[in-house]
Parts: C-alpha cells; structure tokens; sequence
C-alpha cells in the first residue's frame, strides 16, 4: 500500500484513491503535529509514523488517525490508532483525548486536503 507524504496538500480525489486502494472507505493517516505535515496510506499507522521518523519527526508529535474521505468534513476523522497510546504523554488509550492534539490534527487536515 502507497504511503503519500503530504507537506503541500492533497486533493480529495486522491485521499479517496489511497482509501480504495486499502481499506475502501478509510484510509490511515499519522500527523506530525509540530511539523504541520502528513502521512496518508499504508496497511498500519506504525507504517507511516516510521517514514515520518525517517524524515526527522520526533515520537512525540506523531499521532495517528483516520480519514473516512466520503464524509462530510466535520465527520471525516477519527482519532483512533495503537501508536497513540502514550502513557508519558498522559494518553492512556488508542483515542486521542486531547482535544488540543485534536484540534492541532483538524487544522493540519483542513489545511492539507484540498
């Protein structure tokens, strides 16, 4: 499965194309929330938040999630991914809890899908 790093945006069409081209509806997505970029695609969050890591994100900033391309844009993520449990960091469940983080993720998104 193709993994698209995004740092300029990403049509609709082509979040659609990477979630027919893996889970049909959803695909996978990871944030780097202090570097404001994207990873979208890949069988497993920890796919993508390795080439992040490759390209010099820190753990930290890496938060996993899903984009359902066919919702409405207020309903299209879901913050939900094993990479997010993050005891030191307060969250203690696949879910992000922060609505902070959240927040951070939404914009990111907003921003980068076109």
């Amino acid at each position: 499965m193709n993994i698209k790093i995004v740092t300029n945006g990403i049509t609709q069409a082509e979040v659609k194309k990477l979630a027919e081209e893996s889970y049909g509806d959803m695909v996978k997505a990871v944030a780097d929330i202090n570097l404001d970029i994207l990873a979208i695609g890949g069988e497993m969050h920890a796919d993508a938040e390795r080439l992040l890591l490759e390209r010099g994100s820190r753990q930290d900033d890496l938060w996993g999630f899903n984009i359902y391309p066919e919702l409405e844009r207020d309903q299209m993520l879901e913050y939900v991914s094993f990479i997010n449990i993050r005891p030191k960091l307060g969250n203690r469940s696949q879910e992000i809890a922060s609505e902070k983080i959240r927040a951070k993720i939404k914009k990111i998104a907003d921003k980068s899908i076109i």
